[in-house]
Formats: C-alpha cells, sequence, structure tokens
C-alpha cells in the first residue's frame, strides 16, 4: 500500500484575500485554493509548508489524515471567546504532547493529534468531506459549550499522558448527548467509546436552563467593547425596522 496525506484547511472568520491566496498558490500548485478553502493530497512527497503556521496566519480549522494512522484537528478561535480567561480554561483540559494549546496574534490555537501504532489506518482513505462534518464544534465552543476541550483531555487519558492522581478538568454537561459534529469529532479521533461511556455517567444532562447558565457565564467574561458590538448587531435590524414601519405609517391617505 501506498502513501496517502491529506491536508485540509477552512477560514471561516474572513475570506483569504487575492494576495493570500497567491501566498498559498506558491506553497503548492495543485492545491485547491478558494477564499475559504486550501486542500491538498499526497501520495507521494509532502506539503511544503508548516500547518501550525498556515493556521496561525490564514486559517481557523485545519484537518490532517495519513493512512500511516495520523490524525490531527487544529482549530483557531478568537482569544476573547474565552473571556479574560482564556489561559486558565484551555490548560486544565489540553495536557501532554497530543492536546496542546498556544496563543497567537489575538487567537488561541487548539491542536488535537492522534496516532496508531498498529500501522496502515484501513479506514478513511479519502479525507474529503470530514472537516466540514467536524468544523460545527469551533462555533460550539465560542458559545462556551467546552465539551470538545473535555474530549482533547480524554485523548491526553487514552494516550496515557494524565496520572491516576492528577486533577481531573471539570466535567461538561451533554457527554451523553453529543451534538453530530462532537460525535465525528470522536470518531476521528480514535477516542475509546468506553472511556466516553464512563465520562458521559458523571455528566449532568444538558437543558435548556444549562445553555442559558453557560450563556450569561460567557457574556460576563466579554470585553465591554465586545458586548457593544453584540448589541449593535442585535439592535439595529430592530431600530431600522420599527423607523421604517413608523414612516410608512405617517405616509399620506393613512
Amino acid at each position: 500500500m501506498g502513501e496517502y496525506q491529506y491536508y485540509e484547511f477552512v477560514a471561516i472568520d474572513r475570506p483569504l484575500t487575492h494576495d493570500e491566496q497567491a501566498e498559498l498558490r506558491a506553497i503548492s500548485t495543485r492545491a485547491l485554493i478558494t477564499p475559504t478553502r486550501f486542500v491538498n493530497h499526497y501520495e507521494w512527497g509532502d506539503l511544503k509548508a508548516d500547518p501550525r503556521r498556515l493556521v496561525e496566519r490564514y486559517f481557523d480549522a485545519f484537518l490532517y489524515l495519513a493512512n500511516w494512522g495520523t490524525r490531527r484537528l487544529t482549530f483557531r478561535l478568537p482569544a476573547e471567546a474565552f473571556g479574560r480567561s482564556t489561559t486558565a480554561v484551555v490548560e486544565q483540559y489540553l495536557v501532554g504532547d497530543y492536546s496542546t494549546a498556544w496563543t497567537t496574534g489575538g487567537h488561541v490555537i487548539i491542536d488535537l493529534v492522534a496516532e496508531d501504532d498498529a500501522g496502515y489506518d484501513e479506514e478513511w482513505l479519502d479525507g474529503s468531506g470530514l472537516l466540514a462534518s467536524i468544523v460545527p464544534v469551533r462555533a460550539e465552543l465560542m458559545t462556551g459549550d467546552l465539551r470538545l476541550l473535555y474530549l482533547a483531555w480524554l485523548l491526553a487519558v487514552q494516550n496515557r499522558e494524565v496520572d491516576e492522581d492528577e486533577f481531573e478538568p471539570p466535567v461538561p454537561r451533554g457527554l451523553g448527548q453529543l451534538s453530530a459534529a462532537l460525535s465525528a469529532v470522536a470518531e476521528f479521533l480514535r477516542i475509546n467509546a468506553d472511556l466516553l461511556a464512563v465520562a458521559a455517567e458523571r455528566s449532568a444532562p444538558a437543558g435548556v436552563d444549562d445553555t442559558l447558565t453557560e450563556l450569561s457565564n460567557w457574556l460576563a467574561q466579554l470585553p465591554a467593547e465586545s458586548k457593544d458590538v453584540l448589541l449593535l448587531r442585535v439592535a439595529w435590524p430592530r431600530r431600522r425596522a420599527a423607523a421604517d414601519a413608523a414612516r410608512r405609517a405617517c405616509r399620506p391617505g393613512r
């Protein structure tokens, strides 16, 4: 069996400029490059760039798959997504060499790697479409849902990078009710189903009240300027609609 490596990067928060696309084209002449994606696969050779640096500069999500067993997911999020305690929130879940995080340029980057020591990976030899099913977890995390971070901690446990007497981070609600995207993450990273089931037994069910509480806590940590932006996005359409209605009511003949 020959080698197979699949790389897919996605830009979510803003599209790539023409200059940025040209910079990426200089890295690969055969990749699929659009304002929102960079996709390439190799049956020989390798990507002539460091994926970490590409995520830091251009992209918000990255998936890598190799048929010798390596699987990798990387997400870039605005640092304010975690409020003022970004480092404390993330570092309590991401430990070891395969679940890591760092901050750069106003972003926090989460990097998760799964290795298969058994040899060649017979599953999913084509990586196409995998990232699309996974990328919604980024939005979930940005609204205060910490289940992705807990899956990262379980990955460290599975890799025997967590001592039995080591502190366990808070268990988020809803581990027994994973979203489709979180389930795809667990499957892609080969997180042991029994390990996840044990964790789910200690996780309270997710509910509407829990979601509101998490959202309230997230809002409380946001800087004032970020709150102002969110309020303007909500209030402006309503204010404009009310003004339009008032103008219509004042027209002659009404």
